[in-house]
């Protein structure tokens, strides 16, 4: 048996090996070090992947937009559904600057319900409907003038 381990090589093997093959019995530092740099290489593209993905999300928020949720729902469902076209409309909804309709409407309400005489914290539902509509006074007090006077019934 020994004789058979300790034969010269074949004539048609090569002489000298690549620093990559080892042994039989030895570490193979190689193939960790390739494992390891896969573990990092896999990582680091995910961590991209992931941050190039949340872009039109962090846009919307860092320009808070009103439309923010949506454009996070639209990154979302492209993560899922690998549908890409959820975020390039995710993209462009987050770089749009959607008017603010909400402020002027709320202010032109506040406005109407100080001039109908309303509080601002009654809700028209709690107003009672045993009267007629408008009761209250609508002048600010300090004229002393009645609504019936406001509008001109005397």
């Amino acid at each position: 048996m020994e004789n058979l381990l300790s034969e010269s090589l074949h004539p048609a093997a090569p002489h000298h090996l690549p620093p990559f093959i080892t042994g039989p019995g030895e570490t193979d530092v190689f193939m960790w070090g390739v494992g390891i740099f896969l573990v990092v290489a896999i990582l680091a593209f995910g961590n991209l992947y992931l941050h190039l993905h949340t872009l039109p999300e962090r846009m919307a928020h860092r320009g808070h937009k009103l439309q923010f949720e949506i454009v996070a729902v639209l990154g979302l469902l492209a993560l899922f559904t690998h549908i890409h076209l959820f975020w390039v409309v995710g993209l462009l909804l987050a770089m749009v600057d959607l008017p603010d309709f909400g402020t002027p409407l709320r202010r032109i309400a506040g406005s109407v319900e100080k001039i109908a005489g309303v509080a601002p914290e009654e809700q028209p539902a709690d107003v009672p409907d045993d009267g007629p509509p408008h009761a209250a006074v609508a002048g600010d007090g300090k004229s002393g003038s009645t609504k019936s006077e406001v509008h001109g019934h005397a």
